[in-house]
């Protein structure tokens, strides 16, 4: 009778605070049988996951194989790439500066960096570490990660720095969202600065020693052993391959660690705790109101559709995506590097973290996986989130590749037409951040070729009027696109946009940002 009555006041207070009532939780083995089924459905041959409940793991499993090339498994200690959510570890090297009494958010970038530049004066000299950290700039999304992305250039962060100033705003200051990973790139030399240590030498001894993270690393090249690390994946022309592996040496702090999910629960269980770690939580990484600033939101995201949790509010604070889901906090963000993506999610209210990597690169998977998981702690059942992105991610790829195939249609039929004369667009164009691009007639073949990042290198097929579509040699790159030559008053070629054709193009791959004028 006791214990009816202890329920009974249980529903109303749940009633009474609108929150739902906790159906019984997803199982380890029903997150067995989840992951199975996604690394089916979307053909990953890897996948980790980790469950942080009331300070305590309770699910951590390697599923598949390292490498379609081995019959190696994945394993709890597996290392992946973990990409965009390095930043978060940025943000807190910065508020553990803060803490230091080393520097503040609001302190202006120039004062420890005094080349920084952007291309309007008045924002350079009003830009704050806190700017660097929110996507509110004002450059476009991913503008100048052609620098870095593929990842064959030449470009160090000196150069990335400088580069900087070329860049148009497309928005005005602190205005909009547009993510990026250059500023946090810079974010990064401002710990250097700061601290005496670079960045990765400063994550490495202040968080990752401390939480006792002992077989991550800042980069992939400072990785003490490589012995369990995944291959990336993709599928390339319909067939799942192993491409070069994402590497962002020049900039770890936008999206360099590599972690596995053991010691990412370290970092979720400590994020859980309020910046507290240790025996009895007795240690402090960084300050409660530290963590607060970064929990924060800075930066509007619009919401057009609640989704499938009745979400009203979406920002960004610092390293972390902020929203609303079914009336709880979520704290989130994702990674994403070729052949690899993945996911860390926390509901602070629950003490409940979900970690998800993947050494894949379609996205769909950790959606899947993570929102089955939320779903069981909001009590939502009935659903099927596997099926759900299954579907949406046939559609949406079934749309791209229209779009592109209608491309590729027009250029086969210009094959049988009179060509054009292909040295009349040959020559060197410069952009005032990428460089040269060589435009070469060779073996009757029209060849583009960025002289300081090599990758993007490929054949230029006639499409219509003064506009070419460039179709890399790496086919792994996926992000084939148009080159449109502009001509001056006497009808010679002086100028050269490009766009990528398929709107599932990554948008690392900002080509429509490059202005290349001839030589």
């Amino acid at each position: 009778m006791k214990s009816r009555i202890y329920v009974s006041i249980f529903l109303l207070f749940c009633f009474l605070h609108n929150k739902p009532v906790l159906a019984q939780v997803i199982t380890s083995a029903q997150i067995d049988q989840l992951v199975e089924r996604t690394l089916k459905t979307f053909e990953v041959p890897g996948i980790a996951v980790a469950v942080v409940k009331d300070g305590k793991v309770i699910h951590s499993k390697g599923y598949g194989v390292r490498s379609i090339n081995s019959t190696q498994k994945v394993d709890a200690n597996t290392l992946f790439g973990i990409a965009s959510n390095s930043k978060a570890f940025t943000t807190a090297t910065l508020g553990i500066l803060i803490d230091d009494g080393k520097l503040n958010w609001d302190d202006k970038v120039i004062d420890y960096i005094p080349e920084f530049r952007l291309y309007h004066s008045y924002v350079t000299e009003d830009f704050t570490i806190r700017d660097l950290l929110t996507h509110r700039s004002g450059l476009g999304l991913g503008a100048g990660d052609l620098m870095f992305f593929p990842d064959s250039s030449d470009f160090t962060l000196k150069d990335v720095i400088h580069n900087l100033r070329y860049l148009k705003q497309v928005s005005g200051f602190r205005t909009k969202y547009d993510y990026d990973n250059l500023l946090y790139m810079v974010a990064g030399e401002v710990v250097k600065r700061a601290s005496g240590l670079s960045w990765e030498e400063f994550v490495e001894s202040r968080i990752m020693k401390p939480l006792q993270m002992d077989h991550s690393a800042a980069s992939f090249s400072r990785l003490k052993d490589k012995s369990n690390v995944i291959d990336a994946h993709a599928v390339i022309e319909g067939k799942l391959r192993t491409v070069r592996r994402g590497r962002l040496d020049v900039g770890n702090s936008a999206g360099g660690i590599n972690s596995s999910i053991n010691d990412l629960s370290k970092w979720v269980t400590m994020q859980l705790n309020g910046g507290k770690y240790g025996d009895g939580l007795s240690k402090t990484l960084f300050s409660s109101k530290v963590q607060d600033e970064m929990w924060t939101p800075q930066t509007i995201i619009p919401v057009r559709n609640p989704g499938p949790y009745n979400t009203h509010f979406s920002s960004y604070g610092l390293g972390w995506g902020l929203s609303d889901v079914k009336g709880y906090k979520q704290i989130t963000h994702t990674g994403g590097l070729p052949g690899m993506v993945t996911q860390v999610t926390l509901l602070p209210e629950l003490k409940l973290g979900i970690i998800v990597l993947t050494n894949q690169q379609t996205g769909a998977a950790f959606t899947s996986i993570t929102n089955q998981i939320k779903d069981s702690y909001f009590g939502i059942t009935g659903t099927d989130r596997v099926k759900e992105y299954s579907e949406r991610l046939r559609e949406n790829t079934a749309n791209a590749d229209k779009a592109t195939d209608e491309v590729w249609k027009v250029v086969e039929a210009q094959k049988g037409v009179a060509k054009p004369d292909l040295n009349f667009y040959a020559g060197t164009y410069h952009d005032n951040w990428l460089g040269d691009v060589s435009i070469a007639v060779k073996n009757d073949r029209l060849q583009f070729v960025a002289k300081r990042s090599p990758r993007l290198t490929g054949e230029l097929f006639f499409y219509k009027g003064n506009t070419f579509v460039v179709k890399w040699n790496d086919r792994s790159l996926e992000a084939d696109a148009f080159v449109m030559f502009g001509l001056d008053y006497e009808g010679k070629p002086v100028s050269m946009k490009m766009k990528a054709i398929s709107p599932l193009t990554d948008f690392s791959y900002d080509f429509h940002d490059l202005e290349f004028v001839k030589k």
